[in-house]
């Protein structure tokens, strides 16, 4: 059977934990003034925001993606409007459609994705922003490399991005990706598997159903 390598800093059951980012909180307050709605994007992100001011709950939030939803709801927050579609312009389209007249704050790491301030912008929409954590990579010898065959499982671009900072790509590997903007991040060539929807659960549910292939 397959060996799968998780480069979340979460462990899951059945894998091998290759965590490849490290967080660290970089805002000491959060910068409130003249907003009313905040925007999240990661579970992190709550999780920092959490640390700097638990009084980020005041506000309703808009969470990208299920995970983030569950995290701002563990840590009692409210929820007004998780997307369907979280891809970068699609974000930013359902955010001028539904919530042009709202102030928002988007609390987020220091290097993203997609430049949704400068999108909304060109709609009239005026997003602060605020970075609150950033990531680095952790550091690995060659030797701890996955093995010929195994499925590497990558749940955000900075974990790509740190994976090949530490190993070559081998031919031989199969990579599950939580979404599309994470794909674009895989070298050339790779054989890889989308998961059905960004979450590290369902990453994991792609990466069993590759085991034995």
């Amino acid at each position: 059977m397959r060996p799968i390598y998780l480069t979340s800093p979460q462990k899951a059951e059945g894998t091998f934990p290759l965590p490849m980012i490290r967080f660290r909180i970089v805002a000491d307050r959060i910068e409130y003034q003249g907003c009313d709605t905040l925007v999240f994007t990661s579970k992190q992100a709550v999780r920092s925001a959490e640390a700097i001011d638990p009084g980020w709950k005041r506000f309703p939030c808009i969470a990208i993606g299920p995970a983030t939803e569950r995290q701002i709801l563990a840590l009692g927050g409210e929820v007004l409007h998780r997307p369907e579609n979280f891809y970068g312009e699609n974000l930013a389209e359902d955010l001028i459609e539904r919530f042009r007249d709202r102030r928002l704050l988007y609390l987020r790491p220091r290097k993203v994705s997609f430049d949704s301030k400068a999108f909304l912008a060109e709609a009239g929409i005026e997003l602060k922003e605020q970075v609150i954590y950033e990531t680095a990579c952790r550091s690995y010898s060659p030797e701890e490399a996955p093995p010929k065959g195994a499925i590497v499982v990558f749940t955000s671009p900075s974990t790509i991005h740190c994976f090949l900072e530490n190993f070559d790509w081998d031919p031989g590997y199969s990579a599950v990706v939580i979404g599309r903007a994470t794909l674009e991040h895989l070298p050339s060539g790779c054989e890889v598997t989308v998961a059905a929807e960004p979450t590290i659960d369902a990453c994991l549910e792609a990466a069993r159903s590759l085991q034995n292939r």
